[in-house]
C-alpha cells in the first residue's frame, strides 16, 4: 500500500512541472487531491447517502435558498462572458482558426488565466445543482446525464485550468456560459413564479441551445485539430471531440423523449378525446 502511495506521489510531482505557475496559488489548484475528494464526496452523497438520509424526511424547503442560488448563477454566468469577450474574443489578433494560450505574466495573460479559473469555480457551483434535488426529494431528475455532465465539466475544466488557462478550448466555456446564463435565468423566474404555468415552452428552446452549443463547439475544435499552423495542444481537443459528441447523444435524447415523444403522445390523446367526444355527440 505504501509503494502504490509513493508512486502515485511521484506522479503528481512529475506532472506538477508542466502546470502553469501563475495558476498555483489559486483556490483549488494547488493539487489534485482536493477537486478529487470534492468529486468523490459529491457522487457519493447524490448517488447513496443523500438519498438515505432524505427516505424518511420530507423534502427540504430550501425555495429562498433556490432564488439566491440561481441569482448568483446568472451573475456569475454573465461576469465570465464578459469577461471572455473582453481578454479574448473581442481583442483584435483574435484569429477563429487558433487561439493560442498566452503563458505571459503580463496583465492580458493573467487575466485569461483568472477568467478561466472564475469559469471553473461556475461548474463546481454547479454540483449543488444535483445536492438540491435530492435534499428537495427530486431523485427522479439526478440522471445519469445530469451527474455524469456536471462530473465531466468540472474535472476536464479544472484540468485546462491547472495547465492550459486560456486559449482556443476557451470558446467551450464561454458559449457554455451564455447557455447558462439564459438557463438559470429562466430557472430564477420559474423560482419567483412569475411565468406559473407559462414557463414550460421556454425550457424546450434551452435545451436546444445546449444542442446547438456542443454542435458550435465540435466545429470549433475541429478547425483547430486540422489548422497546421496552430500551436493549442491538439491532444485536448482529440481527448475533448469525443466527449462533445457524447453529451450531443445524450442531451438529443433526452430532448427527444422529453419533448418530442411527449408532443406525439398529446397530439395521440387529443385525437382520441376528440373522437370520443364525437362518438357521444352521435349516440346523442
Amino acid at each position: 500500500m505504501t509503494s502504490i502511495v509513493e508512486k502515485c506521489l511521484e506522479y503528481l510531482n512529475e506532472i506538477e512541472k508542466y502546470s502553469d505557475p501563475r495558476v498555483k496559488q489559486w483556490f483549488l489548484m494547488k493539487s489534485p487531491a482536493l477537486p478529487l475528494l470534492i468529486i468523490l464526496l459529491y457522487l457519493y452523497f447524490v448517488q447513496k447517502l443523500g438519498p438515505q438520509l432524505m427516505k424518511n424526511r420530507a423534502p427540504l424547503k430550501i425555495e429562498k435558498v433556490i432564488i439566491l442560488y440561481n441569482a448568483v448563477q446568472v451573475v456569475l454566468a454573465a461576469y465570465t462572458v464578459e469577461e471572455a469577450c473582453r481578454v479574448l474574443w473581442l481583442k483584435r489578433n483574435y484569429n477563429f482558426l487558433c487561439i493560442e494560450i498566452n503563458y505571459s505574466e503580463t496583465v492580458e495573460g493573467l487575466e485569461q488565466a483568472r477568467t478561466v479559473w472564475v469559469y471553473l469555480m461556475t461548474k463546481l457551483l454547479d454540483l449543488l445543482d444535483t445536492v438540491f434535488f435530492v435534499l428537495r426529494k427530486k431523485q427522479s431528475q439526478v440522471t445519469f446525464l445530469h451527474v455524469y455532465h456536471h462530473t465531466l465539466v468540472f474535472c476536464f475544466g479544472w484540468f485546462v485550468t491547472k495547465f492550459y488557462p486560456g486559449g482556443h478550448i476557451a470558446f467551450f466555456g464561454t458559449v457554455n456560459s451564455f447557455v447558462h446564463m439564459v438557463m438559470y435565468s429562466y430557472y430564477l423566474i420559474t423560482s419567483l413564479h412569475l411565468l406559473k404555468n407559462k414557463s414550460l415552452w421556454w425550457k424546450k428552446y434551452i435545451t436546444q441551445m445546449q444542442l446547438i452549443q456542443f454542435i458550435v463547439t465540435g466545429v470549433h475544435a475541429v478547425v483547430a485539430l486540422f489548422s497546421k499552423d496552430c500551436n493549442f495542444p491538439k491532444y485536448l481537443i482529440v481527448i475533448g471531440l469525443p466527449q462533445d459528441i457524447f453529451m450531443f447523444t445524450l442531451f438529443l435524447d433526452f430532448y427527444r423523449k422529453a419533448y418530442l415523444q411527449k408532443s406525439k403522445k398529446d397530439e395521440s390523446d387529443k385525437s382520441k378525446s376528440n373522437g370520443f367526444i364525437k362518438t357521444v355527440k352521435e349516440i346523442q
